[in-house]
């Protein structure tokens, strides 16, 4: 093996001891998986933020003060839900109850890091560009790890139509007909609750929505309905015990392939965060392993050990399996177009959530 240096020249002549630091083997470990909101919220009479500039916030009179009465009603509620949560606002010039434009406030959020997007407006419109915003900057290229949250309150009718006009894999639409809270605050609780679970393969059921107020009894979804509800991409929320709003099964709005089949590969929430998680990790050991790296002939099986490394550790924190039974699928090869360039295809078997126990009781006499 050859060992190469950063700082010491081959060249030196002068007799002395030459030693460096290298910092690229330090780190053996998973990335962590803090998560993050941005709210997009119309700038209200007073609010002193500029529009498209994000701001952290910490309680929601700082938020009422910067951005107006939606972005305070929208930060307590998420603070209710989870009060450790982090949370930022992005203004908007709003006419009236019109939904705005909201591609210069989504772009603006591009470089802020943040992992959840809520904006204050429901309709296909504004969740349409957020579904722009979303692909453009959760692709192939830009590579972030971004999930759009939304929710209705009305009915199952007009929240089916939203989430089959969205069918995207990294939006989830909450659902709770009925409840005296507005949209706004049912969408920043749940994403709230997204946040509060840092590990991605974990499911979301029954986390509950402290602060939302809970639908009369006549409103609430069935067992039928929330049925339809997961088969319609749309998460249901339902009322538990000591009468408390709680999730039932967090889902995202994909249900239908592109050729128009039925597709449930993206069907639970987990699925997307846990494929964000696996190439945030897979991609940040690389970089720590090879900066400066040269593309020898020894470069390919480097870095595919170094990936199987980092699978091997995410099957140990349960957010893949079966490793070892895909490995062979794990290919680490020079591109045959591009003399710098190494193409890598890496399996990755989520670890699903248990959402289902079926069992039979016979009967001895």
């Amino acid at each position: 093996m050859t060992i190469s240096f950063d700082t010491i020249p081959a060249s030196i002549r002068k007799p002395g001891a030459y030693v460096e630091f290298n910092t690229s083997l330090a780190v053996r470990n998973l990335p962590t998986n803090a998560q993050s909101i941005c709210l997009i919220v119309p700038l209200g009479d007073g609010a002193t933020a500029a529009p498209h500039v994000p701001a952290q916030v910490f309680t929601a009179a700082e938020a009422k003060a910067l951005f107006g009465d939606v972005a305070g009603e929208m930060v307590a509620a998420a603070i209710a839900a989870y009060r450790y949560v982090a949370i930022s606002c992005v203004g908007v010039i709003s006419e009236g109850d019109a939904e705005p434009d909201l591609a210069a406030a989504l772009d603006a959020t591009a470089l802020g890091g943040y992992t959840i997007l809520v904006p204050a407006w429901f309709g296909q419109t504004a969740l349409t560009a957020l579904r722009t915003h979303i692909a453009t900057y959760t692709d192939s290229i830009e590579q972030q790890s971004i999930i759009g949250v939304g929710a209705v309150t009305t009915t199952l009718a007009a929240a089916t139509a939203l989430a089959t006009s969205l069918n995207a894999g990294a939006i989830t639409l909450a659902l709770l007909p009925g409840t005296g809270s507005t949209a706004r605050q049912v969408a920043a609780a749940y994403a709230a609750m997204i946040a509060s679970e840092e590990d991605p393969a974990r499911p979301l059921n029954t986390l509950a929505l402290t602060g939302i107020r809970v639908p009369p009894i006549a409103s609430r979804l069935g067992r039928t309905e929330q049925e339809t509800c997961l088969a319609n991409g749309i998460t249901p929320l339902e009322v538990g015990a000591g009468d408390i709003v709680q999730i039932v099964r967090a889902v995202s709005t994909y249900t239908t392939s592109a050729a128009g089949a039925d597709d449930v590969s993206l069907l639970d929430l987990t699925t997307i965060r846990t494929l964000y998680y696996v190439r945030q990790a897979c991609r940040d050991r690389i970089r720590l392993r090879f900066p400066r790296a040269k593309l020898s002939s020894r470069t390919p099986a480097a870095v595919r050990g170094e990936l199987l490394d980092v699978l091997k550790k995410c099957e140990d924190l349960e957010i893949l399996e079966e490793v070892d039974a895909n490995a062979d699928g794990l290919v680490v090869e020079r591109s045959g177009q591009d003399v710098n360039r190494l193409n890598a295809s890496i399996p990755a078997d989520v670890v699903n959530g248990l959402h289902v126990f079926a069992g039979r009781i016979d009967l001895l006499l």
